[in-house]
Parts: C-alpha cells; structure tokens; sequence
C-alpha cells in the first residue's frame, strides 16, 4: 500500500545548501593532535580524486548540530576505491591497515587514525554508487567535502545495536531534524528483509518526540504496521533462526553455538562441531 510522500524524493543527482558545522571536539581518546591530523586527511582525501563520503560523528554534527565529541573520522567509499584510498596515503608516509577485508580498513599517523569503511561486517550494508547520486556538501576543517546522504547514513546505523552500542538516537536526531532530505522510499528498499527494523526506529521516533510523529512520512509508518498486521497470520517458520547476529555477532554468539538457531549466514553448527 505504497503512497506518495507529502514531499517527493530527491531526483537523481540533486544538490542541497550546503551544511554549516563546526568541528565536533576531539574526545579524552583522540591525541592532542588529532586535529591536525584530520585536516591533512581531509585536504589529501579531496585532492586525490577518488570519491568519498564523510560519516560518523561528523556528518552528524553537521546534520544535527550535535557537537559530540569523537575519537576519530569515518569514511565511506566504494569497495573498489578503499584499496586507491589506501594506496595513496601510503605514497604520502602514512601508515595503512586492512581491519577486515569484508567492510574496515585504517589510515594512521602516529596515534591518529581515520576509517576506511566500505560495507558492514555482515555485508548487508554495502556502499555503492547511489550513495553519490545527492550532493550534500559541507566544509570540515576548511576542506569542502561530500557527506553520507541522511537516508544511507541512517541506514548504515539502523543494525548497529550491541550492549557497547547502539545508533538509535543518532538516527531519531536525524528524523528530527532532517526528514526533509530522506529519501523515504529509498530508505525502505535499503531496508526492504529488514522493515521490521525499520518499523522499530519509526516507533522509537513517535515515543521520543510525539508532537513530531509527522515527520515520518504517514504512508510509511502505514505500510509497516500492515506488513507487521499480515505477518503475524503466516506460519510459524521451519528452521529456527537467529537474526541478532546482524546487530551483535557477539551477544548472540550463544543462540548459534549452544542453542540451535541457524545463523543469518548459514546453518547453526553443532555443539559437537566446535
């Protein structure tokens, strides 16, 4: 029962004001010269030619007006350009690290670092072309730069729930204070084998802010609850299956190894297998 939006989706390739934000503060964590460090990626990252997305805390910040403190600089790009990426700070004297060859990699000097994030551990969350069809531009440490589109931003956090993390705030501050550039429609087909997750922050934004339930478009939250309403008249399913690995691989580890559920990514081994 898809409607329409009381505003349209971005066309393809639209550009937006560019977003006024200063700088988030360098946490206890980050060294004093943290700054210095983030600049020089910055400035080095657009001149290389090689397109990247700014994420993390400081997208954000800039979204958000958030001034939150963080340890270090989040940077998306294509799986195919984390290697040029790598390559070319290598060549400046940087130090270069591949975290996990499925979604991490990391670029130090010294005790300073920034990510190189392409995908998600899982692989559900894979960076690709669409995430450059907008233009969201805003300058950090006086180096114009293109941030993570709010829907793909919000996307890349909506399965990050561990006992060490959860992004739901960081998402409800985005509703909050950008609904107007999500792409609604695109946000759902990120997130079409996941819209119960989708449904759950949609819920969580309507308990924390009431008086701005609207800002999700209504269509949206009416198409969810009718999937939830259909679902619950279907049968049980045959294989008993473990989903939390998609938020904590860990805190769900045992729903795998002792209990028999089957993983996201595979049969559940047995007991005597490991």
């Amino acid at each position: 029962m898809l409607g329409s939006t009381s505003s349209e989706p971005a066309p393809i390739g639209s550009s937006y004001a560019p977003l006024a934000g200063s700088p988030p503060p360098a946490s206890d964590l980050a060294p004093p010269e943290a700054d210095q460090f983030y600049r020089d990626s910055l400035r080095l990252l657009a001149g290389s030619g090689i397109p990247f997305l700014v994420a993390g805390t400081f997208a954000v910040n800039c979204y958000t007006g958030i001034n939150r403190a963080t340890k270090d600089l989040d940077i998306f790009c294509k799986a195919g350009d984390f290697p040029r990426i790598l390559l070319h700070f290598k060549d400046q004297g940087f130090e270069t690290e591949i975290e996990d060859e499925r979604w991490l990699a990391k670029v130090r000097r010294g005790a300073c670092f920034f990510d190189v994030i392409f995908s998600s551990a899982v692989a559900v969350v894979t960076v690709s072309d669409q995430w450059f069809q907008e233009s969201h531009p805003a300058e950090l440490y006086g180096v114009q730069v293109q941030l993570t589109p709010p829907t793909e931003l919000i996307w890349s956090k909506a399965l990050l729930q561990n006992r060490h993390r959860y992004d739901g705030a960081d998402i409800a501050h985005m509703i909050l204070r950008q609904s107007e550039r999500i792409d609604w429609k695109r946000l759902l087909m990120h997130m079409e084998q996941y819209w119960e997750v989708l449904l759950m922050h949609v819920l969580n934004f309507r308990f924390i802010y009431p008086t701005e339930r609207e800002n999700v478009p209504r269509w949206l939250y009416e198409e969810l609850l009718q999937r939830a309403h259909e679902h619950a008249d279907l049968p049980i399913p045959q294989t008993r299956v473990c989903r939390g690995r998609l938020f904590s691989p860990e805190d769900y580890r045992i729903d795998v190894m002792e209990w028999g559920f089957a993983d996201v990514v595979g049969p559940a081994p047995s007991p005597a297998a490991t």
